[in-house]
């Protein structure tokens, strides 16, 4: 079963509360190209990374008060150190089929070896509605560098399996139009928000939650980028549980 589905009591929870927030083919290319794009596009606002049952909530700016501080390690960094789109429920379907299955508005017919066919999708990050499923890339929203560089370097080969196939909290992994994700490539915050300004205040709790449920770092400009985005959000909130 997809634990995206039902989320079991360990598994992590990132909702976020987006009232008033509207501030002005790899998957998760780990490369960085030059500058993100700038298009603006105004998409229904994504209700968050509700991933379970409400539990309490802090502030945008509480919760990034309470990523642990660190300075980014790039040292030893390769992208086959995450194993990822793997079966982990044996029903046939990798990771990635079951965040297109999971975040399709409609959903896709599924054939042998869970091949999809059909189906629509809405990006996150730019709002673009995709009916071919080839056209979107999976994306890790902090991305694997940018873990690994923030504390995953210290981890053994099953956590960083789990985090790359991370199903237990909705947003940990999104679906994404290609272009979007190899603009935002491995940046962090202070380099990169989606081009859909409508989504900043959800980009900036989910990417914060996704850091506390797994106990990664930020760096001092990580954090400055994040609390500007709080200043901007301040009825925006961010609900997790930490990952085991």
């Amino acid at each position: 079963m997809n634990p995206r589905r039902l989320v079991p009591a360990a598994a992590v929870l990132l909702a976020v509360s987006l009232a008033g927030c509207n501030p002005q083919a790899a998957d998760d290319a780990d490369s960085k190209p030059s500058g993100a794009t700038g298009r603006s596009v105004t998409p229904p606002v994504p209700s968050g990374a509700a991933g379970g049952p409400a539990g309490s909530s802090l502030s945008l700016a509480d919760a990034i008060a309470k990523i642990p501080a660190g300075v980014e390690k790039r040292d030893g960094y390769e992208r086959d150190s995450f194993e990822h789109w793997v079966d982990e429920d044996d029903d046939g379907c990798e990771t990635r089929a079951e965040v297109l299955l999971e975040e399709a508005t409609a959903k896709p017919q599924q054939g042998e070896r869970c091949t999809l066919t059909g189906g629509v999708w809405l990006s996150y990050y730019d709002g673009a509605e995709v009916s071919d499923a080839r056209k979107l890339d999976i994306d890790h929203m902090v991305p694997l560098a940018e873990a690994w560089d923030s504390g995953a370097y210290n981890w053994s080969s099953e956590r960083r399996e789990a985090y790359a196939n991370d199903l237990g909290a909705e947003k940990s992994l999104v679906a994404v139009t290609a272009k979007t994700n190899r603009s935002k490539s491995d940046k962090d915050p202070a380099l990169w928000l989606p081009p859909a300004d409508a989504v900043h205040c959800a980009y900036g709790a989910d990417w914060s939650g996704t850091k506390l449920r797994w106990g990664l770092s930020a760096d001092e400009k990580e954090r400055a980028a994040l609390l500007k985005l709080a200043e901007a959000c301040p009825d925006t909130t961010v609900q997790y549980e930490v990952a085991k």
